[in-house]
């Protein structure tokens, strides 16, 4: 049975049991303690923590999930991988233990034509808290699994909860027994790669308190609610299903196996190395394109690093096994193959990932020469200071500043003669995931921190947002914090976070800043509103200070924005569609949204783009945009159904969570768009959109920055001042200006090519003195010397390598000249062939002497150059050279 097979069996059976299919979210995490979503549950984690009432008691999905704890174990087991699909059922106060175990065993032992799995109800195992008796009793008479095929185990592997404070309960999980072969008999408690887990229900019957690991901390009583939360692993059933041996082997990731084979000519089942390479590529190039897919580009923090490190991983591998060609663009092909008909959203936004990938895979090659040579200076420096040991913090410096993998540094080195101290880069690389480990653990506990305004949205509700209609309003506070902590009143001077009923105040999201205004009360009191929040979906907390007054609960308050802000802010958001719809023009489906600020008077566009946008395409696309202003269209808002917005071609942000009733913003014919932000009624009122240029932020992303209405005219205002103060000292016209700034930098880099050609004669002439002067130290014909202050490194170069080829008689030389630039002392330093076989090296007379300078330096045996930060100690310098002469 295909992957695409099971998932459709899944949600039908579910479905036609009553539960709402609900589509996967994004790998995005619409949570701030989560870079992607690792568990099929994460959606719905607001219903079970009681921060939103869920709007059906039954639901269904089957989610993407990511996890990256052990990125480095990926291949070279069969069990680890970063990608699976969680195929989810739960219930939110409606059936419970019974009816999860019913109908998962339904589901998993009906026949294949009754729509089930049709798997041998013999084969199956299940595992139970040691304390669910109930559980167990429901298994064993309910439904009939021997009491020998049910085994109870610890709250390790059969309690669950997030981790911290909340919701948890017992599971039980559903086994399959592989058969002999795959190890002693004895049910999962004895052998769990023989009896593979591959249903896990948990039974969210209890709230716990705070305590460290997954068994040290307190129950605290029921809930008042008990819900289900189920997972199945889809790629586990596959691999099942398929009779295949391991995941790798399904149908989803074998085919990229194979187009790895094909692109390289290993063969999986060859060898262990080769097996591990391909796992290896199958997964992490699946994974990078579902990421992509969702929005993710790669980049140097957060999910983006996470992506650069999975694509990097695939990339290095596929030349480990003897790609000398891009590889990229056939693994891509071959993963939206496959993974398109479960997720058709990856065939429309092909271009898209492709752009992306491909210039990742161009930038992870140019990588790979730079930090070739990168590495080929550090081995160089090791050999130089007598060491055969590449030190632990350079090799970490290569893989987490370049991005240069440690098995690639492992490998170059060994080939020059070096080895590396693997010890010291897993010491840096455990103290950087045990700081990540440590920040992620706080986060968590941001939980704790919402709790004060889920127990306002408990008593009070959602707050009435009437921002799209109205600026101001009547309001009640129902939620009052000073300096963060909840308050029955607030005096003048403190700092205060206000909840009302009801309020015209935008809450900053979607790329809209914040409403700003004021609150006032009857008593006479104001708060000064600056921020405007969400912290619990549907609670808008406004973030200010108490002018005049006092503010208690319960208080009647009337709420004001600053409408001038306000509507600023509006152009600002209007401009960004027609930005976007301008762009998707110009450059096609791939200039996807990636980011936007909107802000008064001005906005920022973030978009995909492989390369930068040039000059004429940008003026084009504010052109358009300019004459869309000018048609006076009129900017509308309806609310509709996802899947009917949709086949209206309304465009979706990526990454952005949306639910089944969303709010579509109409520019007349020429841009509609899934938006919850504020908007003029009209172009006419931007007056003017000024496009001040892009540029790059990351790998396949480009930002736009623009001006709108006022301030756009501002701008061009100041830019016809600065043209008309040009054309005076010219003495031309404004269309004559480029031709003669042109003019006169071509002379001036004339006059600056002969000032050079003048220098370097004064250098050189100086060479034939310096060569004369040269003593003798040791046997052998030493210049050292300082030149005028000034003399740049290059002339610096050129400088001694004359002098070296003017010392005459064929003896041993060693010249080292150096110089003042800025400040700062340099040197650089030549030996000669008869120097060299003496053992007088120019990298270490170097580091000689730019140790003495206070600085560093290196370079080859024949040449070399250093510098320091003590330009008074350049004598010292030159001394410190003739002693290294001297005792060779």
């Amino acid at each position: 049975m295909e992957s695409a097979e099971i998932r459709r069996r899944w949600l039908r059976f579910f479905e036609e049991r009553g539960h709402t299919v609900v589509p996967s979210a994004s790998l995005i995490a619409d949570d701030p303690t989560l870079l992607l979503v690792p568990a099929g549950m994460v959606p719905f984690k607001p219903y079970f923590l009681g921060e939103v009432k869920p709007p059906f008691s039954t639901a269904t999905s089957v989610q993407k999930c990511v996890r990256t704890p052990d990125i480095e174990e990926v291949g070279k087991t069969t069990r680890h991988g970063t990608f699976f699909q969680m195929c989810g059922n739960f219930s939110f106060g409606d059936y419970f233990k019974e009816g999860a175990i019913r109908y998962a065993w339904e589901l998993l032992t009906s026949s294949l034509e009754d729509g089930g799995y049709g798997l041998d109800p013999e084969r199956l195992w299940i595992t139970v808290y040691q304390e669910d008796d109930e559980a167990e009793q429901i298994w064993r008479e309910k439904i009939g699994v021997p009491a020998e095929r049910i085994q109870r185990l610890g709250m390790g592997p059969n309690f669950w909860s997030m981790g911290v404070p909340g919701p948890c309960g017992p599971c039980s999980e559903i086994n399959y027994d592989r058969g002999p072969e795959f190890g002693v008999e004895g049910g999962p408690a004895v052998n769990d790669e023989r009896y593979v887990e591959i249903w896990n229900l948990v039974f969210m019957q209890y709230e716990r308190g705070a305590g460290e690991g997954k068994e040290d901390f307190p129950i605290l009583g029921d809930l008042p609610a008990k819900n289900i939360d189920t997972g199945l692993g889809l790629e586990r059933l596959a691999m099942i299903l398929q009779g295949v041996q391991n995941m790798y082997e399904t149908d989803t990731l074998r085919v990229v196996m194979d187009t790895a084979t094909e692109l390289t000519g290993v063969r999986y089942g060859a060898a262990h190395g080769t097996d591990v390479s391909l796992r290896v590529v199958a997964d992490h190039m699946r994974t990078s394109v579902m990421l992509i897919g969702d929005g993710v580009t790669p980049g140097n923090e957060g999910r983006g690093y996470v992506l650069r490190r999975i694509m990097r991983r695939a990339i290095r591998n596929m030349r480990l096994m003897g790609a000398t060609e891009p590889v990229v663009a056939r693994l891509v092909d071959t993963v939206i193959g496959t993974m398109a008909e479960q997720y058709p959203e990856l065939e429309t936004d092909r271009k898209r990932i492709e752009t992306v990938a491909l210039a990742e895979e161009a930038a992870f090659l140019k990588t790979l020469r730079a930090g070739t040579n990168i590495l080929d200076t550090a081995v160089g420096e090791t050999k130089a200071a007598g060491s055969a040991v590449l030190s632990g913090d350079k090799a970490f410096q290569l893989h987490d500043t370049f991005g240069f993998p440690i098995d690639l540094t492992l490998e170059m080195a060994a080939e020059q003669g070096v080895s590396v101290d693997e010890d010291g880069f897993r010491r840096l690389m455990k103290e950087q995931r045990d700081r990540a480990k440590a920040d992620a653990k706080a986060k968590k506990m941001g939980h704790a921190d919402v709790s004060a305004y889920r127990e306002v949205a408990d008593r009070a509700g959602a707050t009435d947002f009437l921002g799209y209609t109205r600026n101001e309003t009547e309001a009640t506070v129902v939620g009052l914090l000073v300096d963060g902590v909840p308050a029955p009143a607030a005096h003048e001077g403190d700092e205060v976070e206000v909840v009302l009923d009801r309020t015209p105040f935008y809450a900053e999201g979607g790329g809209q800043l914040a409403d700003q205004g004021r609150l006032r009360l009857d008593s006479g009191a104001v708060v000064e509103v600056r921020d405007v929040q969400q912290p619990v979906p549907g609670v808008y907390v406004h973030k200010g200070s108490v002018m005049v007054g006092e503010v208690v609960l319960g208080a009647a308050v009337h709420a004001v924005i600053d409408v001038a802000r306000r509507r600023a802010i509006a152009r600002a958001h209007s401009a960004t569609h027609l930005t976007h719809q301008a762009l998707r023009d110009a450059l096609g489906p791939t200039a996807a949204q990636a980011g936007s600020e909107n802000s008064p008077g001005r906005f920022r566009f973030d978009f995909g783009s492989p390369n930068a946008v040039p000059g004429t395409v940008l003026s084009d696309v504010e052109q358009k945009i300019n004459e869309v202003l000018a048609r006076e269209l009129d900017v509308t808002a309806e609310i509709m159904g996802i899947d009917e917005a949709r086949k209206q071609g309304a465009i979706a942000e990526f990454g952005e969570k949306y639910g089944e009733r969303v709010r579509v913003v109409t520019i007349g014919d020429f841009s509609k768009e899934l938006c919850g932000g504020t908007h003029v009624g009209n172009t006419a009122q931007l007056g003017l959109v000024k496009l001040l240029g892009e540029s790059s932020i990351g790998s396949g992303v480009r930002r736009v920055e623009a001006l709108v209405g006022v301030d756009a005219y501002r701008f061009l205002a100041r830019e016809h001042t600065v043209v008309s103060q040009l054309t005076e000292l010219v003495k031309g016209r404004p269309d004559e200006l480029p031709e003669k700034i042109a003019g006169m930098l071509g002379k001036l880099k004339d006059a600056e090519k002969e000032i050079e050609r003048f220098r370097a004669e004064k250098v050189l002439q100086a060479a034939a003195g310096l060569a004369d002067g040269a003593e003798d130290v040791n046997g052998m014909a030493l210049v050292a010397a300082r030149v005028p202050d000034g003399t740049t490194a290059d002339d610096l170069r050129k400088l001694v390598l004359d002098v070296r080829a003017r010392v005459s008689g064929g003896r041993p030389a060693v010249v080292a000249v150096f110089s003042v630039v800025g400040g700062r002392p340099l040197t650089v330093i030549a030996t000669n062939e008869a120097a060299r076989e003496r053992g007088v090296k120019a990298g270490a007379l170097v580091r000689v002497a730019a140790k003495t300078l206070g600085g560093g330096g290196g370079g080859k045996d024949d040449v070399a150059q250093g510098g320091g930060t003590d330009p008074g100690a350049v004598d010292q310098a030159i001394a410190a050279v003739r002693r290294e002469v001297q005792g060779a």
